[in-house]
């Protein structure tokens, strides 16, 4: 995480003011940090806005007009306790009933939420804090970097399987799949959005001068402007093509703030949970990134009827809803346990037949278990499949190392490992075809995948190339063993002789 080392230490000590303060669960800290950091970006947007409608001679009408009291610069210095009842009885209710433009992002899903910053030193003290973090519209970058590290401390899975996916996987899966301006891009379980900011960031990678762009030795970008997006239309196209669902109003809550931070000015999260007959959306997007709960139960008689793989598991039915989302020619990369691969129920395998046969599967990665620690140690996979006609072969690869170390300090190593390669060798299987089942990737052909009962796991595939390891023949071995015997005897002898002299 590009964050300096002061900044690091500010960021750290507002998580030890939340904890001492009595707020100790992770998400709930956030969630109320979210809060206090969209005040203060409200009045810092209010004010460039103002800037550029009198630069432009336009008329401009404050957020603020008649609730001046809710700027942060008017009630940043108020002493303590009457900060807490000002923010708690009158900007906090007045951020949840804006509505104007991109400041309604909040609205819709704060009308449930709730203000439990419970001391008023707790407050004044995070104010002060956040003041000296320098969140403002111009400076997006610095923005997200503190809002990925806040989502750092979100350390253990949910109750319901879902945990934060590393963000060079995700990368990895939006450089597989290859978003574009025009793609309406979609996350079924977006969590705190790092699938859509990261498409987001690579649609803008993919339209900035290569001189503006830099990247730090995790491997994430910096300086992406877009200055080759000219036409308005296309910026509309790319700030309007992003849509999230979860069922966790916290979690869409901190999703729109973490886009906000990145610079997504309409976002489009929705509260709703998309495995259910309360979401009907079908052949609507041309680009669907996740990593769906791995482990998540769902009521049988709520799943909806339209998810043609009858079964209860999560992992299985989002796939098939991703499936549902897309529209023809639209393109998935998905992360999934490896008992999707080779689960022998008739829900694995009407899946796995579906992938195969109504859709093109163009790769699967499989991933070491190490990758989602501390979190869980499933082995995981990345299938990247297409919507329509039926698969003629399978690119396998099979990745040994992610840039990080596979325990749970995960431990940077370079970043990288064999995620590089991935990319590289994806993008050029067509011309390359390998076939050699030894090397890390490899083409397997659908009659093949078909004969063995539709198996996609790579271990059924991989040709294991081993060491021939030539050992002595049994008279050696008994010659070497009477040697040892005659040494030890000699040693015991002497240290006898040693022991009689005193």
């Amino acid at each position: 995480m590009r964050l300096a080392p002061e900044l690091k230490s500010k960021v750290d000590a507002l998580w030890n003011k939340f904890w001492s303060g009595g707020l100790s669960n992770p998400l709930s800290s956030i969630e109320q940090m979210s809060y206090l950091i969209f005040m203060k970006r409200l009045e810092d947007m209010d004010v460039a806005e103002q800037k550029k409608a009198l630069a432009q001679k336009q008329p401009y009408k404050s957020v603020f007009e008649g609730n001046e009291d809710c700027k942060w610069s008017n009630w940043k210095h108020y002493p303590a306790e009457e900060m807490l009842t000002h923010v708690r009885d009158v900007v906090f209710p007045f951020i949840k009933d804006i509505h104007d433009g991109e400041k309604t992002l909040f609205a819709e899903h704060m009308k449930d939420a709730v203000f439990i910053i419970p001391k008023p030193s707790l407050l004044q003290e995070a104010v002060s804090l956040i003041d000296d973090l320098n969140i403002t519209a111009q400076n997006k970058d610095t923005q997200g970097d503190i809002y990925e590290y806040l989502l750092n401390e979100l350390k253990t899975a949910g109750k319901n399987g879902q945990f934060r996916t590393p963000r060079h996987i995700i990368q990895m899966i939006v450089e597989l799949v290859d978003p574009d301006i025009g793609d309406r891009v979609c996350d079924p379980a977006c969590g705190t959005a790092g699938f859509l900011i990261n498409a987001y960031e690579y649609i803008l990678r993919k339209h900035t001068s290569p001189d503006m762009i830099q990247q730090d030795d995790e491997g994430k970008f910096y300086g992406l402007y877009g200055d080759r997006i000219t036409d308005k239309r296309d910026w509309g196209l790319v700030w309007s093509s992003f849509y999230g669902f979860d069922f966790d109003s916290t979690m869409v809550r901190i999703s729109l703030m973490n886009m906000v931070l990145h610079g997504i000015t309409t976002p489009n999260i929705t509260l709703v949970d998309t495995l259910s007959r309360h979401y009907t959306e079908e052949d609507k997007y041309t680009v669907v990134l996740a990593n769906p709960p791995f482990k998540g139960s769902i009521d049988k008689s709520d799943i909806n009827d339209r998810l043609t793989v009858k079964t209860t598991k999560t992992e299985l039915l989002f796939v098939a809803r991703m499936m549902n989302m897309l529209r023809m020619g639209g393109k998935c990369g998905v992360i999934v346990p490896d008992g999707v691969l080779f689960g022998s129920s008739n829900a694995h395998k009407k899946l796995r037949t579906l992938l195969l046969e109504k859709c093109q599967l163009e790769a699967i990665v499989s991933m070491p278990s190490g990758v989602f620690k501390p979190y869980a140690g499933v082995s995981t996979a990345v299938l990247v499949f297409v919507k329509g006609d039926k698969t003629d072969k399978v690119w396998f690869y099979d990745m040994e190392a992610d840039g990080y170390s596979l325990d749970d300090k995960r431990n940077f190593v370079d970043g990288k490992g064999d995620i590089p390669d991935i990319i590289e060798r994806f993008r050029k299987r067509i011309e390359e075809n390998p076939e050699d089942r030894k090397g890390k990737c490899f083409f397997v052909p659908f009659d093949e995948i078909k004969e063995n009962g539709y198996d996609l796991s790579i271990s059924r595939y991989k040709e294991i190339e081993y060491e021939e390891i030539e050992y002595d023949p049994p008279e050696v071995i008994i010659e070497k063993i009477g040697s040892v015997e005659d040494q030890i005897k000699a040693n015991i002898g002497e240290l006898k002789e040693m022991l009689e002299r005193g």
